[in-house]
């Protein structure tokens, strides 16, 4: 009987362990998100009861549920956090008490920590993409680079790259209005004839060292390529920050015609990781959420159980 009891007293103080974390993701069409399965696998491995749920706008009652409602929703329940994805990441902005210095100045949000009653968001996305860039494609040429998409991925990105040594970055997206927006924006901080905006695709690829997609376009929400695959030259490397499938259109052309390539993966893992750390105080096993995002494959997630 002492035994019982002494395991039921162990039980009951495990459940009122402190570190206790629930954080989710934000989204529209995320049931492929691999983002879970790296938070829960990190938490699992540093003894944290860690539980991250999807909450995925297309999978919520009729699909016109509104962010400021997914947002108290998810302070009521008692979330710590959330990371916000596609289409969400500029939007959520006005929603925040407080930005940190990243995400004010990049304009854009993908992590959202709850502390003391106030909502303060971050950014992830950059140092992500960052480390991605400098760790897998170190030797790259990058004297002018495309950029495809100026939405909040895209802010993200295009500061990642011009701290990271291109020369010119061409803006393109379809709202030249707001490619034109982010570029007075990045000229403000990184001088003049840094970055331009390109009025087409076709164009602006022609002699770019790279090209890179920060539009969902890609996704397994939006399947499709963002440019020509005409436009793919074997002397241009490509990268495509979707992850989910991994193996995007865009990707899967761009080594058929032999470019060098970078897939979302490692953007997605450096993001979380940080992420993670804004969540818990504390700092991941980098190799430990590659290889739970690996395990994950590309099999969705149950619609009833989406980083980013």
């Amino acid at each position: 009987m002492a035994s019982v009891s002494a395991s039921f007293e162990a039980d009951r103080h495990a459940a009122a362990d402190p570190r206790r974390i629930l954080v989710g993701l934000i989204g529209r069409g995320i049931q492929l998100s691999r983002t879970p399965a790296m938070h829960e696998a990190e938490g699992r491995a540093r003894g944290i009861a860690y539980i991250y749920r999807l909450l995925d706008a297309d999978h919520m009652g009729d699909g016109a549920l509104r962010l400021d409602d997914i947002l108290a929703f998810a302070e009521h329940f008692g979330f710590d956090g959330l990371n916000v994805t596609f289409p969400y990441k500029q939007e959520i902005i006005p929603l925040l008490d407080e930005l940190s210095e990243a995400a004010e100045r990049i304009g854009s949000v993908n992590t959202v920590v709850f502390s003391g009653g106030r909502r303060i968001g971050h950014n992830t996305d950059f140092w992500g993409f960052k480390e991605s860039f400098r760790l897998e494609m170190a030797n790259a040429e990058r004297d002018t680079v495309l950029l495809l998409g100026a939405g909040g991925a895209g802010a993200a990105v295009a500061q990642a790259l011009l701290e990271s040594g291109v020369g010119q970055l061409r803006l393109f997206d379809i709202e030249e209005a707001k490619a034109a927006a982010l570029a007075a924006e990045l000229t403000s901080r990184f001088g003049a004839n840094r970055v331009t905006v390109a009025s087409d695709s076709v164009t602006a690829a022609a002699r770019v060292d790279g090209i890179v997609n920060a539009t969902p376009v890609g996704m397994a929400k939006l399947p499709g390529i963002p440019l020509h695959p005409a436009l793919l030259r074997p002397d241009c490397w490509v990268a495509d920050i979707v992850y989910f499938p991994l193996e995007t259109e865009l990707l899967s052309e761009a080594r058929r015609r032999g470019c060098r390539t970078l897939s979302g993966e490692s953007m997605a893992v450096h993001q979380a990781a940080r992420a993670f750390e804004l969540f818990t105080g504390i700092v991941p096993d980098i190799d430990r959420m590659r290889a739970a995002f690996d395990a994950f494959g590309d099999t969705p997630v149950p619609h009833s159980a989406s980083g980013d």
